[in-house]
């Protein structure tokens, strides 16, 4: 399959069930809702070395939010057990200290729903109160008052929807990458935790070569300086540079929307000679997202 003249891998993305909050943060400003998503996104890119994986999803309307004020959303992907501490923490220490935010819960009707405990900051001095018909809390700090929700929601989700952006050389690669996660960036549902929302480390499960465990190593059958030097090289002739985006969402059809949207940005560029995915034989998880599928004709419309 060719997609405008680019190879399309008769190949598929695995991907992983995941739990995901989604938190509305909202501020004065656009530039301070974002400052605060930024710092309540960090170090959040894999949960092979980080507690949970993290994103901003996609600006907010004054309409879109609880307090009326413009906004920013992001998503937290991290194990069920883990996600009240997770998300505790990083409204506790990036968005509370953040001039003007506060912080709104994204999945009101989830049918898991925890306490993230913040009135305590106030020390006895917070106060409840309404805001949007939604119960929170007014703490008094330094600038005036925070006020918030302090119960969130989570729901199942999936994490690690991907595609490989194969390039002649690293600048063709990388320019097509960047026009594949631009075209993803504010879909609804949808983030990609990684810098720039491109991976250029991919990696796979555990380890080939050293005795003792590792998480995660180099994805070495997809290293184009390495394939001379292994065996069942998965690297296409030509190839000499290869980045991979990631992509979690909230449910199969937002992972499928963003990878056909993204996929078709990447070879708009006129730079990628292959597309593929990666996957581990069925060892990671359990979705499976094939790139012929995704473009697949039905009653004469593509899907």
């Amino acid at each position: 399959m060719e997609i405008n003249g680019t190879k399309i891998l008769d190949t598929y993305a695995e991907a992983f069930p995941v739990w995901i909050s989604r938190i509305i943060i909202t501020a004065a400003s656009k530039k301070w809702a974002y400052n605060a998503a930024t710092e309540a996104t960090g170090f959040a890119t894999s949960k092979i070395g980080c507690l949970c994986e993290a994103g901003i999803e996609r600006f907010l309307t004054k309409k879109e939010t609880p307090d009326g004020r413009v906004g920013v959303s992001i998503l937290i992907c991290a194990e069920k057990k883990n996600m009240r501490s997770i998300v505790s923490s990083r409204i506790s220490h990036c968005i509370l200290p953040a001039p003007t935010a506060s912080a709104f819960d994204g999945f009101p009707e989830a049918e898991f729903r925890f306490f993230t405990r913040m009135h305590y900051f106030g020390d006895t001095f917070e106060k409840r109160c309404i805001i949007g018909c939604r119960k929170c809390w007014k703490i008094p700090i330094m600038e005036g008052d925070y006020v918030g929700e302090e119960r969130f929601g989570t729901v199942k989700g999936i994490a690690g929807g991907n595609f490989l952006v194969m390039g002649k050389n690293q600048q063709s690669a990388l320019l097509a990458a960047e026009a594949g996660a631009d075209a993803i960036t504010g879909i609804k549902g949808i983030i990609t935790s990684f810098a720039g929302g491109i991976v250029s480390s991919g990696s796979k499960v555990g380890c080939t070569n050293y005795r003792f465990p590792m998480p995660a190593s180099t994805n070495h059958l997809w290293c184009p300086t390495l394939k001379e030097k292994v065996s069942h090289s998965k690297v296409p002739d030509g190839v000499t540079s290869v980045y991979e985006i990631v992509i979690n969402g909230v449910d199969e059809l937002s992972i499928r929307t963003a990878m056909k949207k993204g996929i078709l940005a990447a070879t708009e560029t006129g730079r990628v000679l292959c597309i593929g995915a990666s996957n581990f034989d069925g060892k990671l998880g359990q979705y499976r997202f094939s790139l012929h599928d995704l473009f697949k004709v039905t009653d004469g419309c593509r899907m």
